[in-house]
């Protein structure tokens, strides 16, 4: 007989869990007690967004669903932005909410919420358990749904005293991932649509990709001459500096390769939606039917001509694909050789920071700087705001694994994802990048990084404001601000003040030494920078956008 907390517990560790984030609750104490006596890592955050969040970059960074556990009522709504980023960025994640006691429930007893009415527009499935008995079968299907097809977040609900509940219970088995494979007639199709395209492009994006499924694809690339970008925010997919990569596909794409996308005679979408922010508000596909040959390859057939109705439509997994792919041979080599390395000259060109700037300090120096000191494996994180530009724009990927970012736009992720990504990977050094708006969302988190003594290195780029927003408040309502200044502590003292070590930067030139003190510190840092906040953008400041 075991009570239904040991039955989660088993259960996660049937299934390979290693870690779990969480924030601790009452409602799921017997959850907490079974995890004492397991080698299962519990790590202890300090706010259930930040948790969950730390749960995501771990479902983004290794494809296994990233677990949380977190107390009911508020603490789940707490949970819920991490929910979302998960959900909009197809991440597979498993939230466990403690639950009132069964006998209470439809009373809206203390903190209770029905959570299949709250959650079911951004989980995949919601769940609860009423009976301990059938954990292993819910905890297993949990993990099923998390991963396959399109992944994304899962909730299961624990009544408190359904936990604390003896009973048998069949041992839980570890899950499945469903896979789905090109069939040779779609792969004999796409061999025909290649070699009639005058102007191909492949964009590369979504999840369920692998290092090896990395290389393959690089290896058709070569083979086809192909050019290929990266989605938004899914830039660690392919190697920056290789003469196929032509660029970022996303917010503030390059004009030029928005413009060889419109005119591209066949697009070979894999892996990612292609929703609003890589399509440039769906302007670079014409929906429902694209005036380009749309091969569309997605592991999730309903996704498949949702928005876009493809000439091609393949249900297939981007790792799965790309071994697929190996089959494929060029009807004539080196056709598209002068247009690939076209374009990615263009990118090189577009990706190489601007050496001057309004203010004291510089952000194309310091991400010069940032290049040409960090490792391939180096792995970054951010959150939103405009600041991400300096890193998405400048920063030239050269490995998979070295970037966990939300495609969702939601603010604060970049802090937790690094803690998430330093517990994963220890050895390889974890750079944040952070707004000033970005960073108070979840900054607390901070401790966090302190109290399991890993050092990430956080750049706090404060410019006083919440910067997209101004951004868009002086285009659309010039000189009339309202709602954006912000009032920031000393960021420098606040690491310092939990343990950690800070930095202020104020001239371009004291990066560096900032930078290597807070290294060689080996404890969590926070390095300011002060931005001047005209620097909104590489190319245009605040004053020119206000002034139209």
């Amino acid at each position: 007989m075991k009570t239904g907390g040991e039955l989660i517990v088993e259960a996660l560790k049937a299934n390979g869990v290693r870690r779990v984030s969480c924030v601790p609750g009452e409602s799921y104490l017997a959850v907490l007690d079974a995890l004492y006596d397991t080698d299962i890592d519990v790590v202890v955050c300090r706010q259930e967004g930040g948790a969950a969040m730390m749960a995501d970059a771990w479902g983004r960074l290794t494809g296994e669903p990233g677990i949380c556990m977190v107390t009911r009522g508020p603490g789940a709504m707490n949970a819920s932005a991490g929910l979302h980023i998960a959900r909009q960025d197809s991440i597979p994640m498993i939230l466990f909410i403690g639950q009132v006691q069964r006998d209470a429930r439809e009373r809206e007893a203390f903190q209770e919420i029905e959570y299949r009415r709250a959650f079911t527009e951004i989980a995949k499935w919601v769940g609860e358990i009423d009976d301990p008995a059938r954990i292993p079968e819910f905890v297993t299907r949990a993990f099923s749904v998390a991963t396959s097809g399109r992944p994304g977040p899962v909730v299961l609900t624990l009544p408190e005293d359904m936990l604390t509940q003896k009973t048998e219970a069949v041992s839980a088995k570890p899950y499945q991932q469903v896979e789905g494979h090109p069939g040779p007639g779609q792969l004999n199709a796409l061999e025909a649509l290649l070699a009639k395209a005058q102007r191909p492009i492949a964009i590369l994006g979504g999840t369920r990709w692998n290092e090896q499924a990395v290389r393959q694809f690089q290896s058709f690339a070569e083979r086809f001459d192909l050019p290929v970008g990266c989605s938004f925010r899914r830039q660690m997919l392919f190697n920056h500096l290789h003469p196929n990569y032509a660029g970022d596909v996303g917010i503030g794409i390059n004009p030029a390769l928005a413009r060889e996308i419109r005119d591209a005679d066949l697009v070979l979408l894999i892996g990612g939606r292609f929703s609003e922010m890589p399509s440039s508000g769906y302007t670079l596909l014409d929906v429902p039917y694209p005036h380009q040959t749309l091969v569309h390859v997605h592991p999730d057939p309903g996704e498949l001509g949702r928005v876009y109705r493809p000439d091609l439509a393949i249900a297939a997994a981007p790792d799965d694909f790309s071994a697929a792919l190996e089959t494929l041979k060029p009807a004539q080599p080196h056709r598209q050789s002068e247009r690939t390395a076209r374009m990615h000259q263009a990118y090189l060109t577009w990706s190489t920071p601007p050496k001057t700037g309004p203010g004291d300090v510089q952000m194309g120096p310091i991400m010069r700087f940032i290049e040409e000191n960090t490792a391939e494996n180096a792995i970054f994180t951010n959150g939103a705001g405009n600041y991400a530009t300096w890193l998405h724009r400048f920063h030239r990927f050269r490995r998979f694994n070295t970037q966990a970012a939300p495609t969702s736009g939601s603010m604060g992720y970049g802090l937790p994802a690094a803690v998430a990504a330093k517990h994963l990977f220890p050895d390889r050094e974890v750079i944040c990048f952070a707004g000033d708006g970005c960073f108070m969302m979840h900054g607390q988190e901070f401790a966090t990084a302190v109290r399991y003594h890993l050092p990430i290195i956080t750049l706090v780029i404060n410019n006083g404001i919440y910067g997209t927003i101004r951004m868009h408040q002086e285009r659309e309502y010039p000189g009339r601000v309202s709602g954006t200044d912000l009032t920031n502590p000393d960021f420098a003292a606040f690491a310092r003040a939990y343990g950690g070590h800070g930095e202020r930067v104020e001239k371009t030139e004291e990066f560096a030494g900032a930078f290597e003190r807070a290294r060689q510190s080996g404890k969590p840092s926070i390095i300011e920078i002060r931005l001047d906040p005209e620097a909104i953008t590489p190319t245009r400041t605040l004053s020119q956008i206000r002034n139209g």
